[in-house]
């Protein structure tokens, strides 16, 4: 129940927040909605207000703004209501429209952090040589070395952060190291020889080789109070990083380094919001930003059916003066929605089988 609960109120609030960023721009350049949804499928509820009905609908997968003049059939409008038809609006004022949806779900992204930081402060990780993880099998482990012991010394060179006992270990080259480490409150004295092995970075990539012994800072975390010009700073900070990090994604899925199972659809979805929402709703709103950018960005890929082919088709009539004709549009979208579907048969099947793993 948690998990379906936590599911709803994150996929939710990130549809409308999408579908509220056409709904704006499209009232800001006078286009008539005919409708907002949040969801697909049969209605469950709607109201009318004014010339747009809002409703909310059975599959809560998705949204969408209906706005008058957007389909083919609709194109051909009396000259008295061109004014409020999509398709009659300039290049630029259709392309922020389609943009629009995209942008607001990175600058929800932003916002969540910045109050996020305002609220809590700003997370800092403990600058300190407390071991955190101890690798099995590594040299650390066989040494005697444990999670919780905190690095004193190294070949006789006193250690007051992490970057200290990096620079001890790298600078070894696998000769055995004497580590005095702080168990409770007692000094021991271990020998550790550094071995040869991989660095990955968060991909999985090896990024280069150096000596390790096997051993995790402790990922403590405390929060630092800082003022309003500082807290949006950092949120802005935390933003290009999902941005760096899901641009970065998609390109490392097409380069097969992240394998195509790794790929989660909903099922996925919903299991980590659950699992958030049990850690606390600061791990919840953390990952709805994270969500939020992931959206923003999955948007605006150029694929027809999607706001990014929307845009590419809109970019190509701005070039040549007159829109990509009809049949090629229809046919791209029919693509799409193909391609789409596959997708999520896909993704669906990577979360079952998860599940059943």
């Amino acid at each position: 129940m948690n998990t379906i609960v936590s599911f709803i109120i994150v996929l939710g609030v990130l549809i409308f927040v999408h579908e509220l960023g056409h709904f704006l721009f499209a009232k800001l350049f006078g286009v008539r909605v005919l409708k907002f949804s949040l969801g697909f499928g049969p209605k469950l509820i709607g109201r009318v207000v004014g010339e747009t009905e809002y409703v909310i609908s059975v599959f809560p997968l998705g949204g969408y703004v209906k706005m008058f003049g957007e389909n083919p059939d609709e194109q051909q409008v009396d000259e008295a209501e061109r004014y409020g038809s999509f398709a009659h609006k300039s290049v630029w004022e259709r392309f922020c429209i389609v943009l629009a949806g995209p942008v607001f779900n990175l600058i929800f992204a932003l916002v969540l952090f910045f109050f996020l930081f305002v609220a809590i402060g700003v997370p800092r990780s403990a600058d300190s040589s407390r071991i955190g993880k101890v690798t099995e099998g590594s040299p650390a482990y066989s040494a005697g070395i444990k999670p919780g012991d905190v690095v004193v010394r190294i070949d006789g060179n006193e250690v007051k952060k992490w970057d200290d006992v990096l620079d001890g270990v790298r600078k070894s080259e696998g000769k055995a190291l004497k580590m005095v480490v702080r168990r409770g409150q007692e000094d021991i004295t271990l020998e550790v020889a550094p071995k040869k092995d991989g660095v990955k970075n968060v991909f999985g990539e090896e990024v280069e080789r150096r000596f390790m012994i096997g051993i995790v800072k402790d990922d403590e975390i405390s929060y630092v109070k800082v003022g309003l010009p500082q807290a949006f700073i950092e949120a802005c900070g935390q933003t290009w990083m999902y941005i760096s990090l899901t641009v970065l994604g998609f390109v490392k899925i097409i380069q097969q380094v992240i394998p195509a199972s790794e790929m989660g659809g909903p099922i996925l979805i919903a299991q980590i919001a659950g699992e958030q929402m049990k850690a606390g709703w600061i791990n919840l709103l953390y990952f709805m930003g994270l969500l939020s950018v992931n959206l923003g960005i999955l948007n605006l890929l150029p694929i027809p059916v999607l706001d990014g082919g929307h845009l590419v088709f809109l970019s190509i009539e701005g070039v040549r003066r007159k829109p990509v004709h009809e049949k090629v549009q229809i046919i791209a979208q029919q693509i799409g929605i193909a391609l789409l579907g596959a997708l999520m048969i896909f993704v669906f099947y990577n979360d079952i089988a998860r599940i059943l793993k």
